[in-house]
């Protein structure tokens, strides 16, 4: 029983340490306008505050699980979208291949900051591997 109840405790304490989910309501007013105008007509689906102050925001983009990250005076740092592996660049599949040949891909993301700059997301095994736009590793 003490396991349990301190294994549980461990979660909630873990879960908590970068990002929180977040009512609406507690969201400023800015971040909800800046999501509204960069998002028209999109309906947020969650909230969370990070651990550095910023706010995302979790919603569906033409059927496509999106997310979008503010800054507490709603500017736009980044927007993530899930997207198909076979939308990655060349040089990002052959790494996986010879890498992490076999290994079940969970989720691909693309990423673009605020300036355009795109790079992409990879999860294999609980790990976001990271590259950049031309496709090399970054981490």
């Amino acid at each position: 029983m003490k396991t349990t109840i301190v294994t549980a405790l461990l979660l909630f304490l873990v879960s908590n340490l970068f990002s929180q989910k977040t009512k609406e309501s507690e969201v400023p007013k800015t971040v909800i306008d800046a999501f509204n105008t960069n998002f028209s007509g999109v309906k947020a689906k969650s909230w969370e505050k990070e651990k550095d102050g910023t706010y995302e925001v979790d919603f569906d983009l033409n059927k496509t699980e999106a997310s979008a990250t503010f800054n507490a005076d709603g500017t736009l740092i980044e927007t993530e979208t899930e997207i198909a592996i076979g939308e990655l660049p060349k040089a990002v599949s052959d790494y996986l291949e010879k890498n992490h040949s076999g290994k079940k891909i969970k989720e691909v993301e693309k990423i673009v900051d605020a300036e355009g700059n795109v790079k992409y997301e990879v999860e294999i095994d609980n790990k976001d591997l990271l590259f950049d736009q031309q496709g090399n590793f970054i981490k």
